[in-house]
């Protein structure tokens, strides 16, 4: 190790023969150790020397040191190595020496296992020496990769060179390992190290124990002083067998070291050849360096070319594509002019126009074509082909118009079969022909406009054959029958005529609004009439249907809303025209009434569509129908208010057939207005109840009795809560009223039914009774009893029309009539002597059971 050595003072003695014979040539000076001096031919003699003045000069250090030591006594803390500046470990004089030498030799061994081992890392995984886990290199040379004969050599010249050295620098250090095995010596660590041996007069008299109790407090808790302080030992003698330890452990690892220099001395010649192969390695690893450096340089060039190359190929691709992208826009094929001029038009027609409609917006929108060369040459032939296309459309779907016109003609059929396939060709005459576009629309607005007119108009009079006229203008609450002719109308079924003011069946129209619309000539060949209100819905269910499939299509077809409108001018005005007729001739308060139901339901029909095309007709109709119903309902009110008395009044005490008249129309306004909750209607019939209520009062006054009065009231008013309770709970404050008039009317009829049966039993004399003045009064009660209850049976029977409200009325005066009995039973009880009348007195149970005997025939 020729790098190592040169570093080192020739204090640090080499342990190789090698290194002494160097180290004679190193040192030939005087100055050189004694061994140095032999001749080169004694290498026995100068191992002998060498060994020698090692140990004097061990020796010679060891007795400086202790001399030092023993002129100042014991060693510091520093002096013995314990602090950070202490050089050297305080021993004995026979010791230092060899320590000093064992650690320069563990430093060389060290310093030259660390070189072997980190170049050969450098090496090739296969050419590295064997190293154990312990970082220490195994020395079989035979074992070894860098001189196995199985390696496999380096490809090219530079490896046939690389293979060559390798084989010599084996066969060297083949040759070095035999002769250095015949002549290696054994050193003899006497003759380095000496007798090592512990000074015993190393005490001396100026010992200070200054701070020995502090360090033996500090030490107390260290297992080995406890040990000594505990047994007794002297420190010396511990001190002295630890150094023994300490000399032998480092006499073997010296002998160790020394054992293995043969080894070190062939690790250092693989080093070496390590060295000169890697050498080698270098400069054939240069010359690929600069050829790899040459080639990417080449790289890099071509790179720049490609890149460059890649830069004008994406241009021209751009360039071409938009320019493929012009010449396909702008060119006209033959394909397309041949189609245009000569083909039909079906659906390679239409195909052809939108690649057409696409040329044409080309040229008009790009800014660019319109600087183009090509433009010129092109843009006269497309606009002659715009030409003959708008042309040939125009007559085509002229034609298909006229087609509508045809009588019988399903028009729905035809425009979802046939026009909305050509719906495309409106979308190229709005776009690209404004003019043809305008003439086109409005013949499509003029012949459906006058189609559906002429559907509309023949609907309406097939209709007018079907209606059934209910009521008139003398058909009121309160007209005098004799004076409405009811009864010169006999042609009429009487359901019709009691229809006037009754609702009846006619409710079901609203359960049926969305059933079909009617067939006239169905209708007309089955000899039905219908109430115009059925006729009503038919129409508006008609144009409903019809107004929702033209709607559809117009937004379809044209593509805008407008057009409806202009269109249905015409049916909306023959239905219009209609009406005008119908409705100042029309005195029927309930259809109206149902009319008005029905354009409600019909308007939440067309919202649930999503179809808004008829909502402004639909309230214009509305806004029509209420003020004619309010018409119609004052003339009923009118009629109440200015009746006749004398014309209406009849000598009878059963229901009066206008308070009929009135029942049945409020219940049938109240139960048309269930479910709407219309205030404005509530308030007119509270009108209509004041009127009814004031001609009743003055009918019933007619009559002579009073009896008859109130027996003409209770009927009337039993009768319309009757009639009332049928339209359900929406009468309830009518319900109400009447049945607070029936309640204290029947009071009243009970009251004067008792006092025509029972007027000298009920009635009570002035001042104290007495028995002579009851008696008459008890005997006649009890003689006649069951016969006036039976003439009350009678009267009731015979008095009021509804069977029911006269057992309840007759009921209410026989209870009556016993709490009257109950008083004059104890009345008679309370006058003195009265009890000579209990043989005559009826008893209150003989009374209870003939009251419920009637009530269980009953």
């Amino acid at each position: 190790m020729p790098t190592v050595m040169n570093r080192r003072r020739w204090q640090s003695q080499p342990s190789t023969e090698e290194e002494i014979v160097e180290y004679i040539h190193k040192y030939p000076s005087s100055s050189a150790p004694p061994w140095n001096r032999l001749s080169a031919s004694d290498t026995d003699e100068r191992i002998r020397a060498r060994a020698g003045d090692r140990q004097g000069t061990a020796r010679k250090e060891g007795c400086e040191r202790d001399g030092a030591t023993a002129t100042k006594g014991l060693p510091t803390v520093e002096e013995m190595g314990g602090g950070e500046g202490g050089k050297y470990r305080y021993t004995p004089a026979s010791r230092v020496g060899v320590v000093h030498r064992a650690r320069v030799v563990a430093s060389d061994l060290f310093s030259a296992q660390s070189s072997l081992h980190a170049r050969s890392l450098t090496l090739p995984r296969r050419q590295r020496p064997y190293f154990n886990r312990a970082g220490q290199p195994k020395f079989d040379i035979g074992r070894s990769p860098l001189f196995s004969r199985q390696r496999r050599p380096p490809r090219g010249n530079s490896g046939d060179k690389v293979l060559e050295s390798i084989v010599a620098a084996r066969r060297e250090a083949e040759t070095s390992v035999r002769m250095q095995d015949n002549e290696k010596q054994t050193f003899d660590l006497g003759l380095f190290v000496g007798d090592l041996a512990l000074d015993e007069d190393g005490s001396s008299d100026d010992i200070s124990l200054e701070g020995l109790q502090e360090e033996l407090e500090e030490c107390k808790n260290v297992e080995e002083v406890a040990n000594i302080l505990s047994k007794g030992t002297k420190l010396r003698e511990y001190t002295k067998g630890v150094e023994n330890n300490v000399r032998q452990v480092e006499l073997d690892s010296i002998q160790d070291y020394i054992t293995e220099s043969d080894n070190l001395v062939l690790l250092h010649d693989q080093i070496r050849d390590c060295d000169i192969i890697l050498s080698q390695m270098e400069t054939v690893l240069s010359g690929f360096q600069s050829e790899i450096g040459s080639i990417s340089s080449e790289i890099k060039s071509l790179q720049e070319k490609s890149m460059d190359m890649g830069l004008k190929l994406k241009n021209r691709k751009g360039a071409e594509s938009k320019l493929a992208k012009f010449v396909e826009d702008i060119i006209v094929p033959p394909r397309m002019v041949d189609i245009v001029i000569d083909g039909e038009v079906n659906d390679e027609y239409l195909r052809t126009l939108e690649l057409l409609s696409r040329k044409l917006k080309f040229i008009e929108v790009d800014s660019m074509v319109k600087g183009s060369k090509a433009l010129k040459d092109i843009q006269p032939e497309l606009e002659r082909l715009r030409q003959k296309v708008v042309a040939k459309v125009f007559e085509f779907i002229t034609q298909k118009f006229n087609a509508l016109r045809k009588p019988k003609t399903n028009i729905q059929i035809l425009q979802q079969s046939v026009l909305l396939k050509y719906k495309y060709v409106i979308l190229f005459l709005k776009e690209h022909g404004k003019e043809i576009y305008t003439e086109v629309r409005a013949a499509y607005v003029d012949t459906m406009n006058k189609v559906l007119s002429v559907h509309f108009r023949a609907y309406i009079q097939a209709l007018e054959k079907l209606q059934l006229d209910i009521a008139t203008a003398t058909d009121l609450i309160g007209v005098e029958t004799r004076s409405t002719g009811f009864l010169l109308r006999g042609r009429e079924p009487l359901k019709y005529r009691s229809a006037v003011f009754a609702l009846g069946e006619r409710i079901n129209i609203l359960k049926e609004i969305d059933q079909p619309a009617l067939i006239p000539h169905i209708a007309e060949a089955n000899s039905v009439k219908y109430p115009y209100e059925v006729l009503f819905r038919s129409l508006h269910k008609l144009l409903m249907d019809t107004a929702t499939s033209e709607y559809l299509f117009c937004d379809d077809f044209f593509g805008e809303e407008s057009i409806f409108h202009e269109i249905f001018a015409g049916p909306f005005q023959v239905i219009d025209e209609h009406f005008n007729t119908i409705l100042p001739n029309y005195y029927d308060a309930i259809g109206l009434m149902l009319m008005i139901r029905i354009i409600h339901q019909h308007q939440l029909i067309m919202f649930r569509r999503r179809i808004p095309c008829l909502d402004s007709y639909l309230d214009k109709v509305n806004i029509s129908l209420w003020p004619r119903f309010k018409m119609v309902f004052d003339m009923h009110l009118n009629s109440l208010r200015n009746a006749n008395i004398r014309a209406l009044w009849e000598d009878d005490v059963h229901p009066h057939y206008v308070m009929r008249r009135y029942a049945e129309f409020t219940a049938s306004l109240v139960h048309l207005n269930v479910e709407y909750g219309d205030g404005q209607l509530d308030l007119n019939l509270e009108r209509l109840r004041m009127a009814v209520d004031d001609l009743l009062v003055k009918l019933a006054k007619a009559f002579a009795k009073p009896k008859s009065q109130t027996v003409f009231l209770i009927n009337n008013y039993d009768m319309t809560i009757a009639i009332l309770k049928e339209a359900g709970t929406g009468g309830g404050k009518l319900q109400e009223h009447f049945e607070e008039l029936l309640k204290s009317n029947i009071g009243v009829y009970v009251e004067e039914l008792l006092l025509e049966h029972f007027a000298e039993d009920t009635s009570t004399g002035a001042g104290k009774p007495r028995v002579a003045d009851v008696d008459p009064l008890v005997k006649d009660f009890a003689n006649r009893w069951k016969a006036a209850i039976e003439l009350m049976h009678k009267d009731v029977i015979t008095s009021f029309s509804n069977f029911l409200c006269g057992m309840e009325i007759l009921k209410a005066a026989l209870t009556q009539l016993l709490l009257y009995y109950t008083r004059l039973s104890e009345s008679v009880k309370k006058i003195p002597g009265g009890s000579a009348l209990n043989k005559d007195l009826v008893s209150i149970s003989s009374i209870l059971y003939e009251i419920k005997k009637y009530s269980r025939t009953f």
